[in-house]
């Protein structure tokens, strides 16, 4: 009690701030004083930073640069992003909150170091390639590499990403600087030239990473930095003097590595690494080691394209390296990444946007239990007890048909239901995982490894809720019952998405799964996913079926001619409307991470508003099934189920928008991808809603007829 009295005072005094007064003897004022003034220093020194980057911003300093003053600029736009805690937030840097318990790596003086290869990805087109796709150098001997990087294996999701750990061809040795060095020479025919130009056309860029930064392409003049390079720039006329269009290649790259020195360990951690890319015609004296190195000089540039009498263009690929000691910590090397996305409170105002939505649907639930149904079971009771019950209305008159199974597409149903339970609890122990740190962001695909493994896990899942809502309805094929759940919606999935990597193989993007992949897939699918179903419905058809308050008549209820609002698709699409608009601000952020390459790793936000979703889901339903009932209509089932199913429906009608106003996408083959993912995800999400509101209606009729006295 004297903890609670103190924590409640603390929080008075916090909120109160130099308004509450501080006079008042004894222990109680001195503690009162203490918040105060901690309060007061807070803003303070709030107000101070506030003040020091508004001087900084007058005086022109860039916040991309290696420097203090652009290191405190990028700390103060990101305070927020850094902050931790519910009551008391503190400060935490950026390498904690994006992965946790990544420790830095040490590097020692003429150590040898590798650059690791990631995709060649353009937003223009969601078909990336690997890095030794494009016509570049051979890669390096991988028993050094694979030596270093024992500890980095691929997984299914890296897999599935297309994401494969090779070392660059651009060798290096810790704090030894490299001059202008010739890798080798590439001769390119007509038919390759024209892919290239392609891919300079739509704007493929390369990535690679060093200690597990991606490459940064930075200017301080400019005040900006992206990630990766571009494989080459097209000119116009005005700028080549000729008559059409002209592409250069980016054959030179100029390497910077920043570092933090660490003389108690006697190594360095490394900060920053950047690139430059130029374009050069390389002759005899373009890379003389006591020379700055090439630069961009249009003079100079290297044109992609085949001579006149179709000779193959010889393109020389070069490089350096210079490391440069910085005043940057190791713990804010992030912290550039993230400068110009999307700020912490859009995403509190995403939550605050879905629990206004929750707490409007909760007041209606409060208004119709607490008054219209306690009010009803009441005078229901009460007219039982003394007339019989003859003057039946409303939802009471359909207690005898209430719990009548569904007249058509039993099995169906019960296998959506399953299905998407086992959905839900998939992604749920997912964002478990990720919020309580049990994945490791930092190990590409790794993320997507445990939904897959998780979702081939909660199988049995599936099988024991498809089970029971099928014994329920009487039903009597439960062996097909059972192998449906097992099989139809992975099966579904798993043909789209081999239908989709056959058109990926033959473009030859990276993420063309192999067959072995293909076949563990189906390993998966048919020795765990199977089995783990067959035994969750052997569970479910061993337990009792699920009692009900109420008998069921031998003849249905004839239903009167409803109102057009009542009715579907109107009521369906009615219904889906606020499960959507629970989560569509947070939405966006999460088609931009995937499909514009930005960094997501809010996952407390997400495991909110996966929480939130299901909320909606499960008050929409209740309040739509008791309209329905009042209405006299007891077919409920299927109803309940499509009223927040069709959430999916809003969700493809996003992803069009998307598509049309934040991509550029470029050419069919990107389209179908865009398209037939989002279909796929569209239909997860619907199963998933469409669940959780049958479960929550039947729940929600068991309850209410549970409280009326009928024979």
């Amino acid at each position: 009690m004297r903890f609670a009295g103190v924590f409640l005072a603390y929080c008075c005094f916090y909120i109160a701030g130099p308004w509450t007064s501080s006079s008042g003897g004894g222990g109680g004022g001195g503690v009162e004083a203490r918040f105060i003034t901690g309060r007061r220093e807070r803003l303070e020194l709030r107000r101070q930073e506030e003040e020091a980057y508004h001087e900084l911003k007058a005086k022109g300093v860039n916040e991309v640069g290696h420097s203090y003053e652009s290191a405190a600029l990028r700390h103060y736009q990101l305070r927020k992003k850094k902050r931790r805690g519910f009551f008391r937030k503190k400060e935490a840097s950026l390498a904690e909150v994006l992965f946790p318990g990544v420790t830095p790596e040490l590097y020692t003086q003429q150590e040898s170091v590798f650059m690791i290869t990631d995709l060649v990805q353009s937003k223009k087109t969601h078909v990336p390639f690997e890095f030794y796709d494009l016509p570049v150098c051979d890669m390096p001997a991988m028993s050094d590499f694979r030596r270093r990087h024992k500890t980095q294996r691929k997984n299914l999701g890296a897999r599935l990403q297309g994401v494969e750990l090779k070392p660059a061809p651009y060798t290096m040795e810790v704090l030894q600087n490299q001059g202008c060095k010739i890798l080798c020479t590439k001769n390119l025919g007509a038919r390759k030239v024209r892919w290239m130009r392609k891919l300079v056309d739509r704007q493929y860029r390369v990535h690679l990473t060093f200690d597990s930064l991606p490459v940064l392409m930075r200017s301080s003049e400019l005040n900006y930095a992206v990630r990766g390079f571009p494989i080459g720039f097209k000119a116009p006329p005005s700028f080549t003097g000729l008559e059409h269009d002209e592409y250069y290649i980016y054959n030179h790259l100029k390497f910077t590595i920043t570092y933090e020195n660490n003389e108690e360990e006697g190594g360095i951690y490394v900060t920053g690494f950047d690139v430059h890319p130029v374009t050069v015609d390389h002759t005899e004296d373009t890379c003389v080691d006591d020379q700055e190195g090439p630069m961009n000089d249009p003079s100079s540039y290297l044109p992609l394209r085949v001579g006149a009498t179709g000779e193959e263009l010889a393109v020389t690929y070069s490089y350096e390296v210079e490391w440069k000691e910085a005043s940057l910590p190791w713990a804010d090397r992030w912290d550039v990444y993230l400068i110009g996305s999307p700020d912490d409170d859009i995403h509190f105002f995403a939550i605050v946007n879905s629990f206004m939505i929750v707490l409007f649907l909760t007041g209606a639930i409060s208004t119709i239990m607490i008054r219209t149904l306690r009010k009803d079971i009441s005078n229901y009771n009460e007219m039982a007890m003394i007339e019989d019950g003859t003057d039946e209305t409303g939802w009471k008159l359909v207690h005898g048909d209430v719990f009548r199974p569904p007249s058509h597409s039993t099995m169906i149903l019960s296998v959506l239901v399953g299905n998407g339970a086992q959905i839900g609890v998939a992604f749920l122990i997912s964002m478990l995982a990720a919020v309580f740190k049990l994945l490791n962001p930092i190990k590409k695909g790794h993320t997507l490894t445990a939904m897959v493994v998780l979702y081939v896990l909660s199988g049995s899942v599936a099988g024991y809720v498809s089970a029971r809502v099928y014994k329920f309805c009487d039903a009597k094929n439960w062996k097909m019952n059972t192998f449906l759940t097992a099989t139809a919606l992975p099966g579904v999935l798993v043909t789209i998405f081999t239908v989709l990597n056959v058109f990926l193989s033959i473009a030859g993007a990276a993420t063309a799964v192999s067959f072995l992949i293909l076949v563990f897939l189906f390993f998966l699918w048919v020795c765990v996913s199977a089995p783990l179903v067959f035994f969750g419905a052997f569970l479910g058809l061993r337990a009792g079926k699920m009692s009900v308050p109420t008998k069921t008549n031998s003849i249905a209820r004839v239903v009167p001619e409803l109102p057009w609002f009542h009715s579907p698709p109107f009521s369906c699409m009615l219904g889906g409307i606020l499960p959507f608009g629970s989560v569509c601000i947070e939405l966006f952020f999460i088609m931009s991470a995937l499909w514009l390459h930005q960094i997501y790793y809010v996952m407390g936000f997400l495991l909110a508003v996966l929480l939130i979703l299901a909320a909606t889901c499960a008050q929409v339903s209740i309040v739509m099934t008791y309209l329905q009932l009042c209405s006299e209509d007891h077919r409920w089932w299927w109803k309940s189920f499509f009223n927040c199913g069709s959430a999916g429906g809003y969700l493809f009608l996003y992803s069009i928008w998307f598509l049309l106003s934040r991509l550029e996408l470029v050419g069919i083959l990107p389209l179908i991808v865009y398209l037939t993912y989002m279909s796929m995800i569209s239909l997860l999400f619907s199963i998933f809603c469409g669940s959780v509101g049958f479960m929550c209606a039947f729940a929600f009729n068991r309850t209410i007829y549970g409280a009326l006295k009928v024979d």
